[in-house]
């Protein structure tokens, strides 16, 4: 299972929670960029090593993470 992982990264607040959580390392907060409101959102380095597990979206306590499951044969 492959996933396609969002952010919302207008209301994200960079608070890390899904970047501790992820169980491939693949989330990170982007130190490059800032959103309205002057915070660092979180974004993916590597879609490829989304494995769909849902775990980031489940933690973050604002909602702003979608995890759409891609079937790959």
């Amino acid at each position: 299972m492959k996933g396609i992982t969002t952010f919302d990264q207008y209301y994200c607040k960079g608070c890390g929670l899904c970047v501790h959580i992820c169980p491939t390392n693949i989330i990170f907060l982007d130190k490059t960029t800032t959103n309205h409101k002057g915070y660092n959102p979180a974004t993916i380095n590597n879609m490829e090593g989304c494995i769909a597990c849902g775990q980031c979206a489940r933690i973050c306590p604002d909602s702003v993470i979608t995890v759409k499951r891609i079937n790959r044969v």
